[in-house]
């Protein structure tokens, strides 16, 4: 398993950064928060169009054919970048529906039906629901959300009622993708962990006090380089999660039926990013001192971003269980 990236990597990284730093600059998600539960269409369509939903399906199906390893580089870039919306929900509808894949449709999805939480609602074309018989696509539901929701750019509303809709997948292919999707939020939560080092690492450059910039004192040293190495672990962590999964070269809808399409490293991988990330993004507004705390400062939608993927898309927990089943099934057949 080789997890240096690629010179193709490389560039594929370099380029969407290059182009999210053009379209998010820092300091412009604050001003996101005027408009809560919107997605910028503009925006999605850009993203389409990048081939960001459509990084795994083949060409033949108007995708850029590449594996999950370029799909985690991907989404750890729009998680540095903090961009908001259903950036995993619609990646999962792409490969179900052209419009998704594409740009041209916001899609929702609830992972368990005993969670009916969905994100940014009002702005949704349609709502993936994946239950006991597999996936399916159902009509924008109603449902209420709070006046002061966590994260001001991710409104969360609880749904009471779901439809029927159209069956779209069988329980093996939402098997997969349910794995997909705890294998991209993974990646995204190392992003936002990245996301928020970079910009305290940043301001303790320039930050003086007593005389002396923040970042030259021991103790911010240690935050800094404590966060760091957590990301990076948990960077290590998902980019062997996706290169094993292309390794085993399983289609959408063969997952490995012993783990119910969820493999050792995936659940592992979600479980140290959802940690590391919440430590980055909680060290990030510590060095900011007393202007962390503030709402103009980007600090707190890392950290309040963090607390609803892990809220709204599984959770650490749900993947500390999948890693229990999973090393109960290895003591029981060795």
């Amino acid at each position: 398993m080789d997890l240096e990236l690629t010179e193709e990597q490389t560039q594929l990284r370099d380029e969407l950064r290059r182009f999210l730093t053009a379209r998010l600059p820092v300091g412009s998600l604050p001003g996101r928060v005027d408009h809560p539960g919107s997605v910028d269409r503009n925006l999605w369509a850009e993203l389409g169009e990048t081939g960001v939903f459509s990084v795994t399906l083949p060409e033949s199906a108007g995708g850029l054919g590449l594996g999950r390893a370029e799909a985690v580089i991907v989404f750890e870039e729009l998680g540095r970048a903090a961009v908001p919306g259903p950036l995993v929900q619609t990646f999962l509808a792409a490969s179900l529906m052209p419009g998704a894949a594409t740009g041209e449709l916001v899609i929702g999805a609830v992972l368990d039906e005993d969670s009916l939480m969905v994100e940014h609602l009002e702005a949704l074309d349609g709502l993936l629901v994946f239950d006991a018989e597999g996936v399916r696509l159902t009509e924008r539901p109603a449902g209420s959300v709070s006046s002061r929701p966590l994260d001001p750019l991710t409104p969360v509303h609880r749904v009471a009622v779901l439809g029927s809709g159209r069956r779209l997948g069988d329980q093996a292919a939402a098997a997969t993708m349910r794995q997909d999707a705890d294998l991209l939020v993974a990646a995204l939560l190392v992003g936002l962990g990245d996301g928020a080092v970079a910009m305290a690492t940043e301001y303790s450059k320039n930050r003086a006090q007593f005389g002396r910039v923040i970042g030259s004192f021991q103790a911010i040293k240690h935050l800094l380089v404590d966060s760091y190495v957590w990301v990076d672990v948990a960077r290590a962590a998902v980019h062997a999660a996706a290169v094993e999964l292309d390794e085993l070269a399983a289609p959408v809808g063969a997952p490995d039926s012993r783990y119910d399409g969820h493999t050792c490293s995936v659940a592992s991988a979600r479980v140290v990013a959802s940690s590391a990330a919440a430590r980055a993004t909680a060290t990030a507004i510590q060095v900011h001192g007393g202007m962390g705390y503030t709402w103009e400062l980007e600090a707190h939608l890392y950290l309040k971003r963090v607390a609803v993927l892990d809220t709204t898309l599984g959770s650490p927990d749900a993947s500390l269980e999948h890693r229990a089943d999973e090393l109960a099934f290895e003591a029981a057949t060795t």
